[in-house]
């Protein structure tokens, strides 16, 4: 009977607040209740009205209405708080899944100054946030994913309980962008692409003898294929063939290089591969079942490999879902004035 009630709650609220990357707060969409504090200070607000009744004591119905009218005032400013006050997500962050990914927040506010907001989700928390009336300020909250692919927050609580704590208003934001997660990196085992390179494998095969090829020493994590075998059986000494000289022929991430190894543990080898790469600058392409990505070198390149591997075999979740990940269905002037993370 509780789900069944919170359900029908969660779909009222649906409802009353759509899933929007922009959202201002007015009557229709701010809720306000009082704290546990707030509660107490009631129910002795109560306990001194009667007894002002029971023995009627001017002195004691005095005090009682002017806290009565403390709690009246502080009722409208707390709604005053939020009243007015636009929020709107600027930017989905970005990041590998069990780390904080960052959303930006862009707050303006209406008429009145927005005192003591706090942005949540879950178990983090943007707290004491200030907006000063008719101006704007970037608030950003980090949380984490605990997989890989689109991420957002299903909603994300705006709350105030300023000036006294005795009544708290909140309201949601629904973000309609997603965020990525990339991928947690695995340090991947030595193994062969299936990607041919046309002549540049006959050049790869004859390099030994090559005056313009870069030489550098075998590093754990390098492939076999890029190993000098010839001059290893000469030296005793492993040495790689570097492809950034004229002959550089672009190096292949393949996920067909893992055969016989679970999805989600090839994507991460994968994913170590291409950070490794971009660190060291080497050209290389992404070959995914139904996606070619061609050789590239530049933080774009690795950016967009890392999106690939992040959302490959994923849905897009739809709008209306409640769920604040994304599917696991499979198929081949202004300043930051907050920040938590």
């Amino acid at each position: 009977m509780f789900q069944a009630l919170r359900s029908r709650w969660q779909r009222w609220v649906n409802r009353r607040i759509p899933r929007a990357d922009k959202q201002v707060f007015s009557q229709r969409n701010i809720f306000i209740l009082p704290t546990g504090p707030g509660v107490v200070f009631g129910l002795l607000l109560l306990v001194m009205l009667i007894t002002g009744i029971n023995y009627q004591n001017s002195l004691i119905y005095l005090l009682t209405f002017m806290l009565g009218a403390i709690m009246v005032a502080a009722m409208h400013q707390t709604h005053r708080n939020l009243a007015g006050l636009e929020l709107t997500l600027v930017q989905a962050g970005e990041g590998f899944c069990g780390d904080r990914i960052p959303f930006r927040f862009r707050a303006v506010s209406g008429k009145h100054d927005a005192v003591a907001i706090s942005l949540s989700f879950d178990e983090h928390t943007l707290s004491q946030q200030h907006v000063p009336a008719g101006q704007a300020g970037d608030l950003v909250l980090s949380a984490e994913s605990p997989q890989r692919g689109y991420f957002r927050p299903d909603r994300v609580r705006v709350e105030t309980r300023f000036p006294f704590g005795l009544l708290k208003a909140w309201s949601w934001v629904r973000p309609a962008s997603f965020g990525i997660a990339y991928p947690r990196p695995v340090p991947a085992p030595d193994a062969m692409s299936t990607v041919s390179d046309g002549d540049d494998q006959e050049t790869a095969r004859a390099i030994d003898g090559n005056d313009h090829a870069d030489m550098r020493p075998w590093r754990e994590g390098d492939l076999a294929q890029r190993v000098l075998w010839k001059r290893f059986a000469r030296t005793g000494q492993m040495v790689i063939a570097d492809w950034e000289g004229e002959q550089g022929s672009p190096h292949w991430i393949d996920y067909h290089a893992f055969p016989g190894v679970d999805q989600e543990l090839r994507i991460s080898y994968l994913t170590a591969l291409v950070i490794e790469r971009g660190q060291t600058g080497t050209p290389f392409g992404l070959n995914l079942p139904g996606q070619v990505i061609d050789p590239d070198a530049g933080p774009a390149h690795v950016n967009r490999c890392l999106k690939s591997l992040a959302v490959f075999g994923l849905d897009k979740p739809r709008d209306d879902s409640t769920s604040a990940f994304g599917s696991r269905a499979q198929t081949d002037g202004t300043t930051v004035i907050g920040e938590v993370g």
